[in-house]
């Protein structure tokens, strides 16, 4: 049975026996106990678990009221994907509360991977001489996502580990063991529900690692897609100060065959200006200098910057090296066998 009830924390703490600190809940990860009571707090989900129900506080501040209406009461009834229903109350409260936040975590990864994964497909091509700002800023806010995501789910998870450690605190969290007398006469006749608390919490324990390790994979990724980002863009810088240095190369060289036509076109009188042809000869001459020396410049340019080839092997060196290594193993093969042979004779 849900039901819903308002009530003032004065009243509430004295009702359950608890102090008012116990109710001062924040925005938390952790699980204790007093006064055999359960105090869970799961950031905006806090509740106070007893053998007999259930107490969600303050639930209008947050997106709780479909799981509390529609999925939590079947879960308590160890109905769906539960299967503590014949245990007692308390696992099936702590085992609902923890499906719905590993769930919760596991949507906010599912919501982040495909934004994610679009974005560096847009962003990771080749053919793109430049980057979409609008698509970093993107992938800068999912990277931050991603990074309080992977906290949270380090919290929960050192949360029950930290549980898991203190075998006394799993005795505290069966809370029908202290308090029903059928339950504590099943644990001593070898029903242990410690053991199965123990279980329980690995089980989510288990689900919290899968989905960091998840989010660790995207993480990589990001770092790798940004790894090649960079890459891309030095190779497009690279092409673009090639080609500058290629035109600075032919200016110079244009520049260097024109002091010909500047010598020659200078108010100076000589025979070769009564001549037709020389303007061609002389023109020529300067664009052909001018190719030969932009071809050898081009030429200088292309023995620096090319990788170099390895080194080459002679084919006898490749031979030999083989055969070289098959000599010292059947010779430390054979100092093997030999030590062997003297020690089983020395033993026996």
């Amino acid at each position: 049975n849900v039901s819903i009830i308002d009530k003032k924390k004065t009243e509430l703490y004295q009702e359950l026996g608890l102090q008012a600190r116990d109710l001062r809940f924040q925005h938390v990860v952790s699980i204790a106990t007093r006064n055999n009571r359960i105090i869970m707090r799961m950031e905006f989900l806090k509740a106070v678990i007893t053998p007999e129900f259930l107490l969600i506080l303050d639930y209008r501040n947050s997106s709780l009221e479909h799981w509390l209406l529609n999925e939590l009461a079947s879960q308590l009834a160890g109905e769906g994907q539960l299967v503590t229903y014949s245990l007692p109350f308390e696992f099936r409260a702590i085992e609902a509360i923890l499906q719905y936040w590993i769930s919760k975590l596991q949507g906010r990864l599912n919501s982040l991977q495909p934004q994610i994964l679009e974005t560096l497909e847009a962003l990771v091509d080749p053919k793109l001489f430049s980057v979409d700002r609008s698509k970093l800023h993107i992938l800068l806010q999912n990277g931050k996502s991603l990074s309080e995501l992977e906290t949270d789910v380090k919290v929960f998870k050192e949360t029950i580990l930290e549980i898991l450690d203190e075998e006394e605190v799993i005795e505290e969290l069966c809370l029908s063991k202290w308090s029903d007398p059928q339950v504590f006469e099943e644990s001593m006749s070898g029903i242990d529900h410690a053991e199965e608390m123990e279980l329980l919490l690995e089980n989510y324990y288990r689900q919290a690692e899968d989905l960091l390790n998840e989010a660790r994979e995207l993480r990589v990724l990001i770092d790798d897609s940004e790894s090649i980002i960079f890459i891309n863009l030095d190779s497009h810088r690279n092409v673009m100060m090639r080609l500058n240095l290629q035109l600075t190369m032919g200016t110079f060289s244009v520049s260097l065959f024109g002091l010909i036509g500047v010598a020659f076109g200078m108010n100076l009188e000589s025979s070769l200006e009564e001549d037709p042809r020389i303007f061609w000869l002389v023109t020529g001459i300067m664009f052909l200098g001018s190719g030969l020396i932009w071809r050898r410049l081009l030429s200088f340019l292309g023995r620096h910057l090319d990788p170099p080839l390895p080194p080459h092997v002679p084919a006898a060196l490749k031979k030999s090296q083989p055969a070289a290594g098959r000599m010292e193993i059947k010779t430390s093969l054979k100092g093997e066998t030999l030590g062997l042979s003297r020690s089983t004779i020395t033993n026996q």
